[in-house]
């Protein structure tokens, strides 16, 4: 008989409580079906995988941003990163004590529980990164719509934009350990996460209330303010195509190209987001309108397997699209063709 950590579901809430009545107990250990142990020990070992390409993806692409010195010039998409590097680093070390099945006894047990196997400080990580996606969102904005010196000089000071990726931590910090601390306990040596809720009422509240707040309203903002800035952008390269006829300086046009790039870059990563988090969404939302159904099953694992992949393909985006990454990790390619001369 093997015992087994339950799997989190987390759009913050992992298991809901009438997945606990369902489970059957043999000596008082829970056990779930054949199937369902099949399919998590795949997922679990897949998503070992995922952070650990994570891992090393994210942390290069950190490198290259430092390395390019973007780290003044682009600090909340250095946070962006540093924030995906940190969920990544927990996806490897949480998932790898999942499959150890542990034993959960005492104080370590209860603490271990909370902190690794409740998936709690992965979440802070990928939900501060949410927060900081739309934070870029907002500064891309500002910066772009909003092009007035003497305004852009007053609100988006140094001082604004560390507090901002600050608040990115902090929202991610915040709101997991409220949701954890409060719903999780281990139970006969089984860590169940985000599961002990007062009532069906207060489970439903939590998961909308994420849905609304961490999916839907990002999207929004997406929408809004990007379909602006695009707007914008496509009026700016008209009236930059008719002063490239009269002559306008070289350092003013490289600089509306790398402004661009960022804004392309970004627009990708944003739309890459929505795509990965909708199957997650999408499947709380079935299990919201059908309570009967079993919550955690192949439906379940795909669509956590695609938002954790997310978090690994990413980086993938700004070594291929952000033109300052890009440089700094093609001079780092050992291997370059010398072209011989012609004798």
């Amino acid at each position: 008989m093997t015992e087994e950590n339950s799997t989190t579901s987390h759009l913050s809430v992992p298991i809901t409580t009438r997945e606990v009545d369902k489970m059957q107990t043999t000596d008082g250990r829970s056990m779930t079906s054949s199937s369902g142990n099949v399919f998590e020990f795949y997922f679990q070992w897949a998503v070992v995988v995922i952070g650990v390409v994570g891992t090393a993806a994210n942390a290069l692409v950190l490198y290259a941003l430092v390395a390019s010195k973007q780290f003044k010039k682009h600090l909340l998409i250095v946070n962006q990163n540093a924030l995906d590097l940190f969920s990544s680093c927990f996806l490897v070390i949480t998932y790898s004590l999942k499959l150890c099945n542990f034993y959960l006894t005492g104080a370590y047990g209860y603490w271990l529980c909370m902190m690794i196997l409740s998936e709690l400080l992965i979440y802070f990580g990928i939900n501060g990164s949410i927060i900081n996606l739309a934070i870029i969102t907002i500064d891309r904005y500002l910066t772009v719509v909003h092009r007035r010196p003497i305004w852009v000089k007053k609100w988006l000071r140094s001082w604004v934009v560390y507090s901002a990726a600050a608040f990115a931590w902090l929202v991610g910090i915040v709101y997991n350990a409220a949701i954890v601390f409060a719903t999780s306990g281990v139970v006969d040596g089984v860590c169940y996460a985000a599961v002990f809720y007062n009532s069906h009422a207060d489970l439903l509240a939590s998961v909308i209330s994420y849905i609304v707040f961490f999916y839907v309203i990002i999207i929004v903002l997406f929408i809004f303010c990007y379909g602006r800035i695009l707007i914008i952008v496509r009026r700016q390269a008209h009236v930059m195509a008719n002063h490239s006829a009269a002559g306008s300086s070289t350092a003013h046009t490289q600089s509306n190209q790398l402004q661009t790039n960022v804004i392309k870059t970004m627009i990708l990563v944003s739309v890459f987001f929505a795509m990965a988090w909708m199957p997650v969404c999408g499947y709380h939302i079935h299990m919201l309108l059908n309570p009967y159904e079993t919550f955690v099953d192949g439906r379940y694992y795909v669509s956590m397997f695609i938002a954790f992949f997310y978090i690994c393909a990413n980086p993938f985006i700004y070594a291929t699209k952000f033109n300052p990454v890009k440089k700094v990790l093609r001079d780092m390619i050992p291997c370059k063709v010398m072209i011989q001369p012609i004798a």
